[in-house]
């Protein structure tokens, strides 16, 4: 009798409930809950309390620093967030990035070249676009948000559309937004770092030495490197230096025998508790009563125009010239129209640019006015993906007449 009871719990509602967590649209479906659900609470009769508790200080003496007994750790329910927590997220990026170079789609030149240009495409053109609207005014350090595409919601969007997109485009814009994550982890580290403390960063380098010799002799106990890996973060934090960086230098230590396992255990953790906190902290944001007002500047038509327009502009233009120079191939079964809809579905930045904006700049009233375009040029990106790609006939595949 008790084992028919479980049975039936496991058959109708764990078993869903894994599927579900299994589903490459999960990610992107808890993160859109997550983002309405905090927008909601953040402008409803407790929006005081709530978004009070993301942002209060531990030790308001201490800046963004925790200053008890020295520590200086972060100060901050939302600095934890982003500067604790979401270094798992780096570390799972950073583990994906080793993979794909080393054994992945982009092990090989003839692999890479593509998706390579592509990002770099779809990263310029936006960053270009944002600076043409911001030249010479005080918002003109955002460049950088607009440049990123998120790919949990990408490739999201992509399986919503079935077999109407081919795998080889699915594992083109995988790639294309892995070298994407690597720009943005690039751009931050030099670009988005405001200080630098010499001694901190001079003992993390010596630290980063340990994991390396641990991976030049084949250490495979992977205790040995997260030690030295929260000494690496420790240092980051206090050099200047944003502290996630320690995440994607530790990735690239370890053993590659060792990331598979690692990334099929951090894939769950981070895409569905980490992802979905970082969504609620960071969107905490008190609304504008004039939205479209808010929305009305430099700032938000840079955003806006660089990840609605920018992106499939930049990632088609470097894709045509790699093709018509012979230096690449498009995906099997894709086309150019195919292409371009990738390109607007790269368009969805969220988790990066949203983490870029906290980046650029101080003034909270910034912040919020550039992550509420970030999610406005998401949501117009994705749709706009979606019914374009919709609309296509898929290429090579031919659609039998019903006699």
């Amino acid at each position: 009798m008790i084992q028919n009871s479980i049975n039936i719990i496991r058959k109708t509602l764990i078993s869903p409930i894994h599927q579900f967590l299994k589903d490459s649209r999960a990610v992107g479906i808890v993160l859109i809950v997550c983002t309405l659900l905090s927008m909601i609470l953040a402008n409803s009769a407790v929006q005081t309390d709530y978004v009070g508790f993301w942002n209060t200080l531990f030790d308001p003496a201490g800046g963004h620093h925790y200053q008890y007994r020295a520590l200086h750790l972060p100060n901050s329910y939302l600095l934890w967030i982003n500067d604790g927590m979401m270094v798992l997220f780096f570390f799972l990026v950073g583990m994906e990035i080793k993979r794909e170079l080393t054994v992945g789609e982009l092990s090989s030149v003839r692999k890479s070249i593509l998706p390579v240009l592509a990002a770099v495409g779809g990263m310029l053109f936006p960053a270009l676009i944002f600076a043409l609207f911001n030249k010479n005014t005080p918002y003109a350090h955002g460049w950088g948000i607009p440049m990123a595409t998120d790919i949990a919601f990408s490739l999201g969007i992509l399986s919503l559309l079935g077999k109407r997109v081919p795998v080889g485009l699915k594992i083109f814009l995988m790639a294309l937004a892995i070298i994407d994550d690597l720009g943005a982890i690039l751009t931050i580290a030099v670009f988005y770092t405001p200080h630098l403390d010499v001694k901190y960063l001079l003992i993390g380098g010596a630290v980063l030495l340990i994991p390396l010799l641990l991976n030049y002799f084949k250490v495979q106990r992977l205790i040995f490197y997260y030690i030295p890996g929260l000494v690496l973060w420790y240092c980051l934090f206090n050099s200047g230096v944003h502290a996630t960086i320690a995440g994607v230098l530790l990735a690239f230590c370890i053993p590659q025998d060792r990331i598979a396992h690692l990334v099929h255990s951090l894939h769950d953790p981070v895409n569905f508790v980490i992802m979905p906190v970082f969504a609620l902290a960071n969107t905490a944001i008190q609304l504008p009563s004039d939205i479209a007002g808010a929305l009305h500047n430099n700032i938000s038509y840079g955003i806006i125009a660089g990840l609605v327009l920018g992106k499939p502009l930049g990632i088609f233009t470097l894709s045509f010239l790699a093709v018509k120079l012979k230096l690449a191939a498009l995906p099997s079964k894709a086309g150019w129209l195919q292409l371009i809809g990738v390109g607007l579905i790269a368009g969805i930045g969220f988790t990066m640019s949203i983490f870029i904006s906290s980046l650029a700049y101080q003034e909270r009233e910034l912040q919020i006015i550039a992550i509420i375009s970030v999610i406005a040029a998401s949501l117009l990106a994705g749709i706009a993906g979606f019914i374009f790609l919709r609309l296509l006939k898929p290429v090579g595949i031919v659609i039998a007449k019903q006699p």
